[in-house]
């Protein structure tokens, strides 16, 4: 539940740090806001207080055309108090409701139909379709604001299968017409798209950056500067999609993305996934209220988890890792992609990670590691192409993968919040710095402890090691 006296003192001081977690509904004007809209604040008596942008959508609000909530941050204040809401939100963001249904959808989350509808009805206020429905609206309108694209591939990007269908959605859920949003001039299509991301404060950019650069790999991953790049594969229900994307610091609280997207396919969950590679949607200040209770003053704040792609490319990663140092770890994944590395199809001079399959048929020869560790990633490789929605857990019964490689994969692979390394050395050292500490004052938050842990050891570069 909302708290109104804390939304109330968010409202009027325009803390960035509650930005996404609520959205303020003015009953004078019809319209919607985020808390760090520009406005001149109405009267308490004037507003009311919704948990997402959907449910202040469903109750007869437009979107603020100024503060324009459709880029605001995600997570908003409940999630996390509802397992199943929280995946199916998830999984949601990954287009389970542009292609497929909501039997479908709750068939995946164990529980029916009408149970699912309940959950969102209680935590949201809106049926799942509807929510899903005003999320693909809500970025064609951030495409319409940001971008120079034409309305019929924005349509397309954002899952409608027909201009007729998008301005139809796009009036019902916003009350408003494509038209009155469009600021720039649409010139021709393009597959490079340029966003503004937005995070709530703090953000650790350097930080990130610096754990970033220590493991680039050629061809596939570039610091340049303030920004990170990199290349990417995305499967799409008309085939696999390679791409690349580059963030950089904009402005307090933005991050500007280059996209390459050659592709008319969905785009939510491209999007979702770079998020969660930056770890854009923290909420950063309950995290840290909870950490700085046991760091103290040595808290850095702002520091955040730096993803990779896929649980794959993790425990890929992690395997090569084991018992070698960073620069080690780098130099046997360079040789891999050296060798088995595809080029990117329209910019050969940068490289897609190996798949599974070409790791699966090599020998591997071309890695110095013992014929274990070449045997554990041709078993990985295996799993990974006869069961494709096999997780890291799943992955801890081949040999040669331990609990630290599952735990890493989870950490950096699906950004789980609350992995504990307890078995790595990097965090047995650093704990010695902090005996009283106990993995479980760090619960719900001990992957954001971890790297806290790992940033101790030497500042401003981040190092760990493995099992």
């Amino acid at each position: 539940m909302l708290d109104p006296v804390v939304c109330q003192q968010a409202r009027l001081s325009r803390d960035s740090r509650f930005d996404g977690l609520f959205f303020i509904a003015v009953k004078s004007t019809g319209i919607y806001c985020r808390t760090i809209c520009p406005a001149k604040s109405p009267a308490e008596h004037q507003v009311t207080y919704f948990s997402c942008a959907a449910a202040a959508a469903s109750a007869g609000y437009r979107p603020c055309l100024r503060c324009r909530p459709d880029s605001a941050p995600q997570s908003p204040a409940w999630l996390g108090v509802e397992t199943s809401v929280r995946r199916a939100l998830k999984l949601i963001a990954e287009g389970a409701l542009v292609h497929g249904d909501q039997a479908a959808l709750a068939a995946r989350l164990g529980i029916s139909e009408r149970y699912l509808r309940k959950l969102f009805q209680q935590h949201l206020g809106v049926a799942p379709k509807q929510y899903a429905l005003y999320q693909q609206v809500l970025l064609a309108k951030q495409l319409l604001h940001q971008s120079s694209l034409p309305v019929h591939q924005i349509a397309a990007l954002c899952g409608f299968h027909s201009i007729r269908r998008f301005n139809d959605a796009f009036k019902q859920q916003l009350l408003l017409s494509p038209s009155q949003i469009r600021r720039k001039k649409a010139t021709g299509p393009s597959s490079v798209i340029e966003l503004q991301l937005s995070y709530r404060p703090p953000l650790n950019w350097q930080g990130q950056l610096d754990f970033w650069r220590q493991r680039t790999l050629d061809g596939m991953e570039w610091v340049s500067g303030d920004a990170y790049g990199r290349t990417f594969s995305w499967p799409t229900p008309q085939g696999v999609v390679h791409g690349w994307f580059e963030l950089s610091p904009l402005k307090a609280g933005v991050m500007r993305l280059k996209l390459h997207w050659p592709s008319q396919q969905e785009l939510t969950s491209v999007l979702q996934r770079i998020r969660q590679l930056a770890d854009l949607d923290a909420n950063m200040l309950q995290i840290e209220q909870q950490l700085a209770a046991v760091f103290g003053d040595s808290l850095e704040s702002g520091l955040r988890l730096p993803g990779l792609w896929s649980p794959f490319e993790a425990a890929v990663r992690a395997i090569l890792g084991q018992q070698v140092s960073v620069q080690g770890a780098r130099t046997q994944l360079n040789r891999l992609l050296a060798e088995l590395a595809e080029p990117l199809p329209d910019d050969p001079q940068k490289k897609l990670f190996p798949t599974a399959e070409a790791i699966s048929h090599n020998e591997l020869l071309m890695l110095k590691v013992p014929q274990a560790r070449r045997d554990t990633l041709k078993q990985l490789a295996a799993t990974v192409i006869a069961e494709p929605e096999s997780t890291p857990d799943d992955w801890l019964q081949l040999k040669g993968i331990g609990p630290w490689t599952v735990a890493y994969s989870k950490m950096r692979g699906l950004a789980d919040p609350d992995i504990w390394l307890g078995g790595d050395l990097g965090v047995q050292k650093a704990l010695k710095r902090h005996a009283d500490i106990t993995p479980e004052q760090l619960a719900p938050w001990r992957s954001y402890a971890t790297f806290q842990l790992w940033f101790s050891l030497s500042r401003p570069a981040l190092k760990e090691t493995t099992e």
